[in-house]
């Protein structure tokens, strides 16, 4: 499990400011903050170096770039047995990795095992990542799909 790092008041601050706009700079979030450039800019890095901010990136709109269908499906491997030379959840977390629809996939407690979100084109694109993908792994048992009808809520924000 991963280590919870100490945050004050000033470092939610500035997390909550990067969360907002990630580009700012260091005399942006200064101000905002209420420190100098040259603390703000330490206690930046500090955050980087100790993996609360893990990254930068910028947030593309799926469906200006063509992805205008997002589904989420729930996956059930099959049960492990002894003639498998390797666990089903072993081989579906490496296929998982190099397929591009699949955006995020988390493990789940209850009847299904994995939730998959996947940005596809259209229908077509999804029932070829079905057909040709997903149902043809070895370790998948079984998929159900639902589709975003509308974001009520889309956020890459963390509450600090």
């Amino acid at each position: 499990m991963d280590t919870v790092v100490a945050l004050d008041a000033i470092d939610r601050r500035i997390l909550r400011a990067l969360q907002v706009h990630g580009r700012m700079t260091y005399d942006e979030l200064a101000a905002q903050v209420s420190l100098s450039p040259s603390a703000a800019l330490r206690r930046v890095k500090r955050l980087e170096e100790a993996g609360v901010i893990a990254g930068y990136v910028a947030i593309v709109a799926p469906e200006r770039v063509g992805l205008g269908l997002t589904a989420y499906i729930n996956v059930r491997l099959e049960k492990h047995t002894e003639t498998h030379k390797r666990n089903p959840m072993d081989l579906f977390r490496a296929a998982v990795q190099s397929w591009p629809e699949v955006v995020e996939c988390v493990a789940l407690t209850g009847e299904m095992d994995y939730l998959l979100r996947v940005v596809v084109e259209d229908m077509a694109h999804y029932s070829r990542f079905i057909m040709d993908t997903l149902l043809k792994h070895p370790s998948v048992e079984d998929c159900k799909t639902s589709f975003v009808l509308d974001r009520v809520k889309n956020t890459t924000a963390v509450p600090v």
